[in-house]
């Protein structure tokens, strides 16, 4: 069975609580209502969160909707050592307005949203791709880390007793937070490990065609449905929506196969007026998430997976990975 693993900070929080619960009890003392996730991340201190490089943002400003309204959606690149030869060439490919009046091609209910250039399959139309894009082999869906599980998870043993255990995983054998994002693993060797980020809701990937295209990074979808593990290592994960994700969610569905827009929705594709990366765009607010490593996201990540505030009436001993999501929020 696999099981689903956090960081250890994580794994190991709330337990301490337990025994000084019951003691309380036995004294007839009061005992303070569980605190939400929500009231958990509200209460995290200013130490516990990490600020977001505005270099490490991509702001894409979609055609304003029906009633004027802008439409921005910010997403947050991954950090080394994940996916940065696709990063790279996201990076060449805003700063050339690559994306600068390309649509929204596909819109999938409960599967994915995906946007580049409309005419990429037609060599005559199709907009020209920067020079010095890297290619990129089926092997970087993966990173190699050359540190020990140990420093994030414990045994299964241990874990039982010392810590929130989250329930089995279907598809990695361990999974866990590593840098602020969503990560499955498997061990190679002691001291080793292989690492791959994770389709969580809101996480951006790079479109390709057949194996062994890996993709050039010019095509990019996000997430918007229930969390499509099956694409783990098939598909390169380059970021994650933090802000406007429901700009595109809401978006009509496509009528074509796998959800692209037909000939007949041609005028339903949502026009993308730029994209560019964070440092360029005036005003931008600051981002910051909670450290996976931080006291605060253990205690958050227990909360997530054993519910115990008051309208839950049973807690689910567990939780799926992509049901701890990292708090993201604009920087205080």
């Amino acid at each position: 069975m696999h099981k689903t693993l956090i960081a250890l900070a994580a794994l190991t929080a709330a337990s301490p609580a337990l025994p000084q619960a019951s003691a309380a009890i036995a004294a007839g003392k009061a005992q303070p209502s569980p605190l939400a996730p929500s009231e958990i991340v509200a209460q995290a201190p200013k130490a516990d969160w990490t600020g977001i490089a505005a270099s490490d943002l991509l702001v894409m400003d979609l055609a304003p909707d029906a009633k004027g309204k802008p439409r921005r959606v910010v997403i947050q690149l991954m950090p080394a050592p994940f996916s940065q030869g696709w990063i790279g060439n996201i990076r060449k490919l805003a700063a050339a307005r690559f994306w600068d009046g390309t649509a929204v091609n596909r819109v999938q209910d409960n599967y994915v949203v995906q946007w580049g250039d409309p005419d990429a399959e037609d060599k005559v139309k199709a907009k020209a791709l920067p020079e010095g894009l890297a290619v990129m082999s089926e092997s970087d869906y993966n990173t190699i880390v050359r540190e020990s599980l140990d420093r994030k998870r414990r045994s299964e043993t241990s874990r039982m007793a010392n810590g929130p255990d989250l329930g089995p995983d279907a598809y990695a054998r361990f999974t866990g937070h590593h840098l602020g994002w969503p990560v499955a693993a498997e061990v190679i060797e002691e001291g080793a490990s292989r690492l791959w980020p994770v389709h969580c809701y809101g996480m951006v990937g790079v479109g390709r065609d057949l194996s062994p295209n890996t993709g050039s990074g010019a095509e990019l979808y996000v997430v918007i449905g229930h969390a499509p593990r099956h694409l783990d290592r098939n598909i390169a994960l380059v970021g994650r929506v933090i802000e406007g994700i429901e700009h595109l969610s809401s978006l009509p569905r496509g009528k074509g196969a796998l959800g692209f827009y037909d000939l007949a929705q041609g005028d339903e594709r949502t026009g993308i007026v730029s994209v560019r990366l964070g440092g360029e765009v005036k005003g931008l607010p600051a981002y910051e998430y909670l450290s996976t490593e931080s006291g605060s996201f253990a205690k958050y990540a227990d909360a997530r997976a054993n519910r115990r505030d008051a309208f839950f009436i049973r807690p689910a001993d567990g939780a799926d990975i992509c049901n701890i999501p990292v708090p993201v929020r604009k920087a205080k």
